[in-house]
């Protein structure tokens, strides 16, 4: 087993690695491939479902519970702001600069090193499981959704997105809806008190003023915000019907499919459609084992109003990893180097605690 310091070291480099590769979501197969390396460098069997590289620690026992340990190798797409080359890993005052470096490269190596610390160790209480999955920033079809059917049957995850390494014991869930405002058409020129467009005004009210009764002590409210209107393809002619898009972000004090049938019975919407319900709300308990161990090495608890794959876990979860979200899918991005070595210790002292 190659000790703490080595991996740490290695998990590093291979950021490194998978920064100065392109990985798109839907297009990771090049960083696949760098993760294949490492395992094999590790001598550890592996496997890999499409762009998804998962493994299992060497005495896994079908009669033990099995812990997830989960981050995902794909990035967006670097924005226009940048002033550094995203594809560059550069290292400036211990930052480490670069497209997924922070989300959620950080994590995805501290993980795996994590992970190859502990292949060799026997009479574990849980069975691991290693995923890096693919997608996980399009909510694709081939990401850790596909997994579930494939791997072990999971009793408990620790995804790894950017948390400071607090954790994050609640997650909110995600409906994007498609809304439609009708009016009468009319040409521009002569009087018409059904207009679409206007008619959208009280309708944006009622999005912006409505609140769900049911509050969330970790998560809070549900947030509801129109993100998106279209309407017209020309200016001397009123269009029959406006189109809005409404994301609703959702605590775990509702289903998907509740939000949706109270918006369709109480908006003032013409119509209104939800996209998909399956990304929901995630949660582990505070009484958990891992919470418990995560505290007693004094990390706080809070809920996270952004979305991982947990949303596609049915199992309990905690999000946990180094860095920090709000640098996410921001210009030059970058992570701490310390962050990589304390996320690292971290995930190592959480784990032996409870394994």
């Amino acid at each position: 087993m190659s000790t703490q310091e080595e991996l740490t070291i290695k998990a590093i480099e291979l950021l490194k690695n998978l920064i100065e590769t392109s990985s798109f979501s839907s297009e990771e197969e090049n960083t696949a491939v760098l993760i294949e390396t490492w395992f094999k460098e590790a001598s550890i069997p592996f496997n890999r479902t499409k762009n998804n590289v998962w493994a299992v620690n060497k005495y896994f026992n079908e009669g033990k519970p099995t812990l997830l340990l989960n981050s995902h190798h794909d990035t967006v797409k670097p924005n226009k702001a940048y002033t550094k080359d995203p594809f560059k890993a550069v290292v400036e005052n211990d930052k480490l600069y670069g497209l997924g470096s922070n989300d959620a490269g950080g994590c995805l190596v501290s993980l795996l090193a994590t992970f190859t610390y502990f292949f060799n160790v026997e009479d574990l209480k849980y069975n691991l499981v290693f995923v890096a999955s693919a997608e996980e920033e399009s909510s694709g079809e081939n990401g850790l959704n596909s997994m579930l059917t494939i791997i072990p049957k999971i009793d408990v995850a620790i995804v790894g997105e950017p948390t400071l390494m607090d954790l994050a014991i609640a997650e909110k869930g995600l409906v994007v809806f498609d809304a439609k405002v009708k009016g009468t058409p009319g040409h521009a020129a002569h009087p018409n008190n059904d207009n679409a467009i206007y008619n959208t005004i009280s309708v944006l009210e009622w999005f912006k003023n409505y609140r769900f009764k049911k509050n969330s002590d970790t998560l809070g409210e549900v947030k509801m915000t129109v993100t998106q209107i279209s309407a017209g393809q020309q200016h001397n002619a009123i269009p029959s019907e406006a189109d809005l898009v409404i994301d609703v972000r959702v605590n775990d004090k509702y289903t998907n499919e509740e939000i949706a049938d109270i918006l369709k019975a109480e908006s003032p919407c013409s119509t209104i459609e939800p996209r998909s319900l399956r990304l929901n709300s995630s949660s582990i308990s505070a009484a958990h084992s891992l919470v418990k161990a995560g505290i007693a090495l004094g990390r706080k608890t809070y809920g996270s109003p952004t979305l991982s794959d947990q949303a596609c876990l049915t199992c309990p979860s905690l999000k946990l990893g180094p860095g920090d979200s709000t640098r996410s899918h921001s210009a030059d991005e970058f992570i701490y180097l310390h962050e990589i070595e304390e996320g690292i210790d971290l995930y190592i002292k959480l784990i032996e605690k409870v394994l």
